[in-house]
Order: structure tokens, then sequence, then C-alpha cells
């Protein structure tokens, strides 16, 4: 295990930054830099952690090269998650997923190599094999994306390669299956719940997605192992192994929130692969990491109590 002294984490504000800085700061890291630019992070991510004084949160963003070198400077581990991070957001605003997901991980790739920093984490997704030919999925497995996405997520991780190879920079790549947890937004697991709590019904597009979902403990876990590894690591896998049919994940929070909201098919959406199951043996060879059993074993800690009335 290696020690590191200054950790950068690009997104720090955004749903799995800020989980990964709390546990930075748990494990006791002297100091922990949280980069962001607030177009999916959000302050009220990292307002609890304002008065500790080995954290700082920086304003900014990966396409601006100096900004990036600043913020890079004395670091020791570069956890890059900074990104466009949705399918759908990617397909409203093409030019903007490009110039951060390829251009802002170039700035931080360069930048890392001109600072001398010894290692960069990169947070790819399962969106870069596109349609499995077979399941579950595996790291050698052909990366063909479907999405601007997924798209630009491969040309990050060849980024990575042509940086370690070029200029001996240690780069990992971790390809996430679909997180969820608290501070999460916008992706299907919140927006279902909060419509069944508001009793609208839950709309599924296509209906035959097969999904592989990993609790956010469980992916900070992977990040925190990857980052104090030594040597060289291949791509990992980071999800439960397990497939989840979208449909049941409608059926099971409707009944979790006590909702009459019911299931709703629509037309599929071309730009979204139908099932993903990850293969899990890295992850478990190589991070030491076990899946739950139930990937979605901890969706009851995302359902608001009922409130009772007083008497």
């Amino acid at each position: 295990m290696r020690q590191v002294g200054k950790i950068v984490v690009t997104g720090g504000a955004g749903f799995i930054g800020s989980h990964l800085i709390d546990r930075l700061l748990a494990d006791g890291a002297n100091e922990v830099v949280g980069f962001d630019n607030f177009s999916r992070g959000r302050l009220e991510n990292v307002a609890h952690l304002r008065h500790v004084s080995r954290f700082e949160l920086i304003e900014g963003d990966i396409r601006d090269r100096a900004a990036v070198a600043d913020v890079l400077r004395g670091a020791g581990l570069v956890y890059h998650l900074a990104a466009q991070s949705t399918v759908m957001g990617a397909v409203r605003n093409v030019d903007y997923t490009f110039e951060t997901n390829v251009g802002g991980t170039f700035n931080v790739l360069r930048a890392a190599v001109e600072q001398g920093v010894p290692r960069v984490l990169f947070a790819s997704s399962r969106e870069v094999y596109g349609e499995p030919i077979t399941l579950p999925v595996d790291e050698e497995s052909p990366l063909l994306p479907i999405n601007s996405y997924g798209a630009s997520k491969v040309a990050g991780e060849a980024y990575c390669r042509a940086f370690r190879r070029e200029f001996g920079l240690e780069t990992v790549v971790l390809r996430f299956a679909n997180v969820y947890g608290p501070r999460d937004v916008g992706r299907v697991i919140p927006h279902w719940i909060n419509e069944a709590a508001a009793g609208r019904e839950l709309r599924v597009f296509g209906g035959k997605q097969v999904v592989d979902f990993i609790w956010i403990g469980q992916t900070v876990d992977a990040l925190v192992r990857a980052g104090t590894l030594d040597g060289p690591i291949p791509p990992i896998n980071v999800g439960s192994g397990t497939g989840t049919r979208i449909v049941d994940l409608a059926r099971r929070i409707a009944r979790l929130v006590e909702s009459s909201a019911h299931v709703q098919l629509e037309a599929a959406r071309s730009m979204e692969v139908t099932r993903y199951i990850a293969s899990v043996e890295r992850m478990r060879s190589i991070l030491r990491l076990e899946p739950l059993l139930d990937p979605l074993s901890r969706l009851t800690d995302l359902v608001p109590a009922p409130v009772t009335a007083l008497a």
C-alpha cells in the first residue's frame, strides 16, 4: 500500500466525489482538495466539511487548462471524477460532453505530467462496452459504445493508456456500473423514488433493460483501494455482478415507498444500452471487494420515512 500527500478529487462536490472525500478524510488523509464547476455538483454535498482544515473546495472547470494545472500542483494522487456523467445529458449537450469528458480529461492528464503527479485514477463507465455480446461482461470485451457519453469515456481511457506509455504516468481505469446512493440526483433511482412518493406513474422506456446496480459505499471502497495499490493495474469493472430488470426495480421502489404509482411502459430510447451485467472477478481478485448479495438491499436507506401526524 502506498502513502500519498495531497489528494485532488475532480468533481468533488458531485454524488460520488463527495462520498469519496468523506471517506478519504475519515481514513486520515492529510490534505484533500475538491475541484468542481457545479454543473452537477452541489455545495450542500460538502457543506458539512466547511470547518475541516484538511479539506479545501475550489470552484473551477477541467476545461480550464491553467486552473487544472494550479489545483494539481503538489498532488500525490488525483481521482478524476469530473464529467458530464449521464447518457441523456450527453444527448442534450454533445459539445459540453466532448469538451469536458475528452478535452477536460486530456487537461487533467497533461497537468499531472507537468506537475509531477505520480498517479491519476479515471472514472470510466460500463457505457464503454455498448451492447455486449455476452453476459457477464469482462474487461477484455470490445469497447463499442452506442452513445456520446460512452464514446467520450472510451476516448478518456485511450488517453490514459497513451499517457502511461508516453510519459510514464500511472493511470488506473475503473469502469462503474450504475451507482446509487444518497446525494444522487437526476438518475433513475432518485427520480423514481420522488415520482412514487408523489403518486405519479413510473415511466419505463422499453422495459427490457437489465442493469447492474452498485451501492455508493462499495464504489468508494473500490476507489480508495485502487488509489493505494502498488504496481500497474488493468481496467477493472466496479459492479455487483447481478442483473436487475428495470421493470422489477420500478415495482420494488413503488412497494418500498408504499405508493399506488404504477409502471407505464414507453417506447425504448435508441441511445440506451438494454443489458449489462459486470464480470467482477478482477474487482474481487485485485481490489479484494465482494459485491453485496442483493445489490439493491440499500434502497431502504433512500426512501424517506413516512410523516405521522401528531395527535
